[in-house]
């Protein structure tokens, strides 16, 4: 299984990954831009990727972790997203209704929906799930002048991560950020300051699937048992109205008779 490890003592937060993941998603370097300016942590449908200040002048990255349990596919109604055999979380625009409740079970919060489109889909990085099928390293990884990020297995990413903590105890803390937060993630991180100010939990967390998933099994019941209460409620707002109507007439047609009774007499 794929994953990146990222060195946040190597980045200086020149943003050339994002760039080169901007580019290679096809996506509007000016929208990219203004996002970037104008969104709290720089992430949007036009930027996948961001880069954060963390404490002590440091630099990490934003991004989809790529969760080896992710909430964003328990989640998912109808299968739009899916955790691959390579690592990668893809996403497929074609089964997407629209719910976004990946953007509400995901824990770092990195979804983001079109809200500028009239047809609106959700966007995130994929690790360049693509580039990686064509035998290419992901953008990112690429476009790193500074080497802050490694690209390989995770296993193998993971026991050169704990190599680093272990040759510089001084310079890093003894943490592998991602190998266990929320099931463990495929985006590693290694840091010589906490990383709890972009977002981390300050200690190991469970995976979100099992609070996810008894609700996603549920949905389609809760789903019919409302829609029968709407028709049921609709049926009895229904016969009241046929019965108000029914009363409003009955003397209409009484004083009716009477009248034919009168003439008669």
């Amino acid at each position: 299984m794929y994953a990146i490890l990222f060195d946040v003592t190597k980045c200086k937060g020149c943003e050339q990954c994002v760039s080169a993941c901007v580019e290679a998603c096809g996506d509007d370097a000016a929208a990219a831009a203004y996002d970037r300016a104008t969104t709290p942590d720089g992430l949007s449908a036009h930027r996948r990727l961001t880069i954060l200040p963390a404490d002590q002048g440091r630099f990490t990255r934003l991004g989809c972790m790529h969760c080896l349990e992710p909430s964003c596919v328990a989640a998912c109604l109808v299968g739009g997203l899916s955790k691959t055999a390579e690592g990668p979380v893809v996403y497929d625009p074609d089964k997407c209704i629209g719910c976004r409740y990946c953007m509400l079970a995901c824990p770092f919060h990195v979804p983001r929906y079109e809200w500028d489109c009239t047809a609106p889909l959700m966007q995130k990085c994929s690790m360049c799930f693509e580039r990686l099928e064509r035998g290419e390293l992901p953008a990112c990884v690429q476009a790193c002048p500074n080497e802050a990020m490694l690209f390989g297995e995770r296993e193998e990413l993971l026991a050169r991560a704990h190599e680093k903590i272990r040759r510089n105890p001084g310079r890093y803390v003894d943490r592998v950020w991602g190998e266990h937060e929320f099931g463990g993630t495929s985006v590693l991180f290694v840091s010589d300051v906490d990383l709890a100010s972009v977002g981390w939990p300050a200690q190991q967390t469970e995976p979100i699937p099992a609070l996810t998933d008894p609700l996603i099994h549920k949905t389609p019941m809760i789903g019919l048992t409302v829609a029968l209460g709407c028709w049921g409620l609709s049926a009895i707002i229904q016969r009241r109205n046929r019965l108000m109507h029914g009363e409003n007439e009955l003397p209409d047609e009484e004083a009716l008779s009477g009248r034919r009774r009168g003439s008669n007499d």
